[in-house]
């Protein structure tokens, strides 16, 4: 399992620090949450921060757009440093141009669907994606608690990615930590992002590390 730590969850007013710990910990990516105040109720990273952070660090930056109009900050996401862009079912009514836009910018492309969204409704799309994002918190915070029955739709979109002859990748974000970051491993999510459970630990880069161990543990 990959680990993409979500910064959103750091300390603001350090993110150099942030990626610091992502860096000593071992992580595979960073998870950077976009948020623009009207498709989730909250505001946080713009493209000055995420170019600020690829300037920064060589782990690759796994951009999770919650935005009410993903086409209207895409390109410059991308041109910011983006190595992976998710765009929200819920918001992307043109989702394969959308798609198509994303991998002609050079990252790879993905979709997140809200926890009540149905993966199914994806069937149609996954010839078109590297990698699908399931929430497993309503998105827009920080430290909500995990909604375990989201685990039950990583079965479901590997059986229609088989269907399909995608080999998409899974990713799970929200409320993943040390008490069910082996049951995502087990269910056969592949890339975990944790975000409260790394940087609110007294010692992040030792809860990263064993966040990598429990989950290596798991899936072995």
């Amino acid at each position: 399992m990959k680990l993409a730590p979500s910064i959103l969850a750091a300390d603001l007013a350090d993110l150099a620090g942030a990626l610091e710990v992502c860096e000593k910990g071992g992580a595979d990516l960073v998870h950077v949450d976009v948020m623009d105040g009207h498709f989730v109720p909250n505001l946080t990273f713009g493209v000055p921060v995420v170019a600020a952070l690829a300037r920064r660090t060589e782990l690759p930056l796994d951009v999770h757009l919650m935005v009410e109009r993903p086409g209207d900050l895409l390109d410059d996401y991308l041109a910011a440093g983006a190595a992976r862009v998710a765009v929200h079912w819920e918001a992307a009514v043109h989702l394969d141009r959308l798609l198509g836009r994303i991998r002609e910018g050079g990252a790879a492309a993905g979709v997140a669907v809200n926890p009540a969204t149905p993966v199914e409704l994806l069937a149609d799309a996954l010839q078109a994606l590297d990698f699908v994002l399931l929430m497993s918190v309503n998105p827009g915070f920080a430290g909500q608690a995990f909604i375990p029955g989201v685990l039950g739709k990583v079965a479901r979109l590997r059986e229609l990615a088989a269907r399909a002859g995608s080999r998409v990748e899974i990713e799970l974000d929200g409320g993943v930590g040390r008490g069910n970051i082996r049951m995502a491993a087990a269910a056969g999510v592949e890339t975990a992002v944790a975000g409260s459970a790394v940087f609110g630990a007294p010692d992040p880069v030792a809860a990263l590390r064993e966040l990598r161990t429990l989950a290596a543990t798991e899936s072995a």
